[in-house]
């Protein structure tokens, strides 16, 4: 008989009963993120990609008066025969920004340009390519023709008084278009805010620098640098931490006077040079710090005062993907805007992958569309989360379940595209 250890669960074990899952960690972010309070007047131009901190109503009609929809002329539909051909005098135009001044009557039309302004006595614009001219100069136009044809009417787009964009959301390039089209030269939009990073350990050097026998240089800084620089975020960073506990409290308990959120990478689990939990825990509180996921098990969500705190793995891969599935869902409700799940899209898997029942797993994979339009997806090659080269490589993640148990080429499954501003 051969005796066995006793050992903890551990990142190969496919299920660790302490860990929590993917959407309760989720949950509990929403839940403990409390949205920056303080705001901003700007002008409008600089408010794109900024959360809004008040619903904002329109003073006016969009349009405000009705106008053209086409190149033509304006008509009364009741001045058309009702069979064949009717032949019309043209009395004027109109241009946008210059309206005919006149009234249109019976057996009249006035030629019109798109976004004039409807003449009085005409319902309807009939598009230059529907009529002709007679010899005698006059317009010709047929009776296949309806009230209301090619006019934009006054309130089609928004009515006064209706809410155009409401409180905390994320402001588009056709916000701000709909936002001038009111008038608005300037918006109040919350501010940004500010987030804090640093890696931890001695291995780490910085680029540039010799590399010396059993150091690395620092990736994760750069990859963290470089994802936060796509959000609308204020950064602080505050370089490599040392491996001992009183380099660790020093630098949380600074970062917590600057910063909304504190970031860290590595330091996480258990090891004897690990001193995030506790430094963590005399300064602040863990709300969890393992989730049933891979890569990014080690994962430690707390708090230290008004800061939040999250301290990634240390592992490459396992930065990018706990970055893009908490810190992201994060920033968005301490930014004051509504949380959104990525999206999931359907794909053919082009290989077969191995997986153990237990945990959702992010694996990096390469999307296309096939010749019948569809998505198809294949791994990066080598799935191990110290491989950085398999997100470089990478334009989405293949999201496997948790009670997945492999996948077999041909087989569906979900895929999720980079979208590291969410």
């Amino acid at each position: 008989m051969t005796d066995k250890i006793s050992s903890d669960p551990s990142c190969a074990d496919p299920f660790d009963p302490g860990s929590i899952s993917l959407f309760a960690a989720l949950d509990r972010i929403e839940q403990r993120v409390v949205p920056v309070h303080a705001c901003e007047r700007l002008p409008l131009r600089e408010c794109l990609n900024r959360v809004n901190n008040e619903a904002v109503t329109s003073p006016h009609n969009i349009p405000p008066l009705p106008n053209s929809a086409m190149d033509g002329f304006a008509v009364a539909i009741d001045s058309l025969e009702q069979n064949g051909v009717t032949e019309l005098e043209e009395i004027g135009t109109a241009y946008a920004g210059h309206p005919f001044s006149g009234s249109c009557a019976r057996g009249q039309c006035v030629r019109i340009m798109t976004g004039a302004l409807i003449p009085e006595g005409t319902d309807a614009v009939i598009m230059q390519e529907q009529a002709e001219t007679s010899d005698a100069g006059n317009i010709r136009i047929d009776f296949d023709h309806r009230v209301g044809e090619n006019i934009r009417q006054a309130g089609e787009d928004v009515k006064q008084g209706e809410t155009v964009i409401e409180a905390g959301v994320r402001l588009s390039p056709a916000d701000l278009g709909v936002l001038a089209s009111l008038g608005l030269g300037q918006l109040q939009v919350k501010r940004k805010p500010v987030v804090a990073f640093f890696s931890t350990g001695d291995e780490l050097v910085a680029v540039g620098e010799p590399l010396e026998p059993g150091k690395i240089y620092d990736s994760n800084r750069y990859s963290l640098h470089g994802m936060l620089s796509l959000l609308p975020v204020d950064i602080i960073d505050l370089g490599v931490v040392r491996d001992d506990l009183e380099s660790m409290r020093e630098v949380l308990t600074r970062a917590s006077t600057q910063a909304d959120l504190i970031i860290s990478t590595g330091g996480v689990s258990v090891g004897e040079a690990d001193y995030i939990k506790p430094a963590l825990a005399e300064l602040g509180t863990t709300e969890f710090w393992k989730i049933a996921i891979k890569p990014g098990r080690p994962l430690t969500f707390g708090q230290i005062g008004a800061s939040i705190f999250m301290g990634l793995p240390g592992n490459p891969v396992a930065v990018m993907v706990t970055f893009s599935q908490f810190v992201v869902p994060a920033i968005e409700v301490l930014s004051g805007a509504r949380l959104r799940r990525p999206a999931l899209f359907r794909a053919r898997s082009l290989e077969a992958m191995r997986k153990k029942p237990g945990r959702y797993e992010f694996q990096r994979g390469i999307a296309t569309l096939d010749e019948n339009d569809r998505w198809q997806v294949a791994k990066t090659g080598k799935q191990g989360s110290g491989i950085l080269t398999s997100m470089s490589r990478a334009n989405c993640f293949i999201v496997l379940p948790d009670d997945n148990a492999g996948v077999e080429a041909g087989d569906e499954v979900s895929i999720q595209f980079f979208n590291w501003s969410n």
